[in-house]
């Protein structure tokens, strides 16, 4: 249904338009369609049936100390900091400002933003000025109601002339046509808000994706920084294995010459030589590619190195952890805010779906001018004006818009189930890190007493080897067995150090307490 108006029609059609007009803007305060509310808080009081926040096992030496959970401890913003390492801290603010994942999230989050103020747009009506000038050129074998004008081409209205063309040759003349046109879309059942609020909800989604890229990109750093330390005391560990072992192979080949080994002695420690040699290729496949990645997220392509490198001697072990509740945990992780965000984005399309099956309602206005000369266009008999008011009810679509609103209505189930499915995830990836922490310590305890244990019969089987009482063989084995709980001892101290770290990260990684980061959006 369409209203018009125009100066020659009557009062009182012009009075319905601005009653429409009226009408229209005082049904716009209500929004079709489900308002949303904040998922509830997990039922969860504690990550585990049994009891996981006692202080954890201690032992002897290097990262040994036990670990206490400290509950609903609030977690620093640079919680890596922790770790006291200055050349840690340093990698991680260099990977802030150059590392390409980042500025990307941080693009699509200005994206996001830029969308929804495009949205609020549609809030105000829309001006746009014209001007149409226009020279045109009449056939001169034209007859009856024709253009009249005067000797200079003027326009001076249609000239009668049921005898014949009233000239005998083609005239030019020239029309102006200028206006001002405004356009409004009325927001009656709110279909804008609440596509206004969809984008809204998808930049705070984008806003939480970018914080977990930030905590994300940091835990990646340290464990890359972890790895790193370990391989090389692992290197460490088997170069000496590998030059004792060489060094032992020169004296039986040397004790063979004078018959004091047999040849299986010479064969058993090539062999052992041998096996130990083969442990350096692997490992230093690894902490090669280790390095690879930490250069490139940092920023810098492969073959520009970073000057910090990592030693497990220069890394301390936070004693005291946070551990906040469940139901502070899903107001703290990106990944749950993120989904709870997609949750509101699903909910407020389900609005725009259900009013795009309501009347449309818009109003369109135009005042202007037109003349054959352009200082004529705004005098006397010059200017015109319009004022159009529309009602579009959609009638027969073939079922398109119903089933939009129900893929909307579906769309919501899924993204209620996913948040459901990111909280279970979240209250899990907590569960599965506390337990790793407490197996890491009693691992410690374990492999620090293997390690002792294996120095102690190393030693002893070397002073009976030197005595005569047992052969060679016997001494290559209680090698070997020293020589596999070393390199699992140094194993066992980089993994309280990395799942330390995935706490940090499993907990949200505190970036709630970053003033910067959270006042930049």
């Amino acid at each position: 249904m369409t209203l018009y108006t125009n100066k020659s029609i009557m009062p009182t059609r012009v009075s319905a338009a601005l009653v429409l007009l009226a009408t229209s803007l005082a049904l716009t305060g209500c929004a079709v369609g489900p308002d949303f509310k904040q998922p509830d808080v997990p039922t969860a009081h504690s990550y585990s049936p049994t009891f996981l926040t006692g202080p954890t096992a201690s032992a002897t030496g290097a990262a040994g100390a036990a670990q206490t959970f400290v509950a609903d401890r609030d977690i620093p913003a640079q919680w890596w900091r922790l770790f006291r390492s200055a050349k840690l801290n340093a990698l991680i603010e260099k990977a802030f400002v150059d590392n390409p994942t980042l500025e990307s999230a941080q693009a699509a989050l200005r994206q996001a933003q830029e969308s929804v103020y495009a949205q609020q747009g549609y809030f105000y009506p829309t001006v746009a000025l014209s001007y149409s000038p226009s020279r045109q050129q009449l056939a001169g074998n034209m007859g009856g109601n024709s253009p009249g004008l005067q000797g200079n081409g003027t326009y001076i209205g249609t000239y009668q002339n049921p005898n014949g063309p009233p000239y005998n040759g083609p005239v030019i003349y020239t029309f102006h046509t200028a206006q001002l046109t405004v356009g409004y879309t009325p927001d009656v059942f709110g279909s804008n808000r609440r596509q206004v609020e969809s984008l809204q909800a998808q930049a705070a989604m984008q806003r939480y994706q970018l914080e977990a890229a930030r905590v994300t990109l940091a835990a990646n750093i340290v464990a890359a920084a972890l790895q790193e330390a370990s391989l090389r005391a692992q290197i460490a560990a088997v170069k000496d294995i590998v030059a004792f072992n060489a060094e032992s192979l020169k004296i039986l080949q040397t004790q063979l010459q004078v018959g004091y080994v047999m040849r299986i002695d010479v064969a058993s420690q090539a062999a052992a030589l041998a096996a130990a040699q083969q442990l350096l290729p692997p490992l230093q496949k690894q902490f090669e590619q280790t390095r690879d990645l930490i250069r490139v997220l940092v920023g810098n392509t492969p073959d520009q190195d970073v000057a910090e490198t990592f030693e497990l001697a220069d890394l301390h072990l936070p004693e005291q952890l946070p551990l906040s509740l469940p139901a502070k945990l899903i107001r703290q992780r990106p990944d749950v805010l993120a989904a709870e965000e997609q949750l509101h984005a699903a909910s407020a399309s389900v609005g725009v779906a259900v009013a795009a099956r309501l009347p449309q309602f818009s109003i369109d206005g135009a005042i202007g001018g037109e003349a054959s000369v352009f200082s004529q266009m705004f005098q006397p008999g010059g200017p015109f004006w319009s004022l159009v008011g529309n009602i579009t009810q959609p009638i027969f679509d073939g079922n398109t818009l119903l089933h939009r609103e129900r893929a909307a209505d579906q769309a919501l189930v899924q993204a209620a189930a996913q948040y459901r499915s990111t909280v279970l995830l979240a209250l899990q990836n907590v569960a599965d890190t506390l337990h790793a922490l407490r197996s890491d310590a009693d691992g410690l305890v374990a492999a620090v007493s293997a390690e002792q244990a294996a120095k102690t019969v190393l030693d002893m089987t070397r002073q009976q080897n030197e005595l005569g009482f047992v052969n060679y063989l016997t001494l290559l084995s209680a090698e070997q067995s020293y020589q596999q709980a070393e390199i699992s001892l140094i194993q066992a101290r980089a993994m309280r150090f990395g799942d330390t770290a995935a706490l940090f990260e499993a907990l949200g990684g505190g970036w709630w307490n970053d003033k910067i980061a959270v006042a930049q959006p």
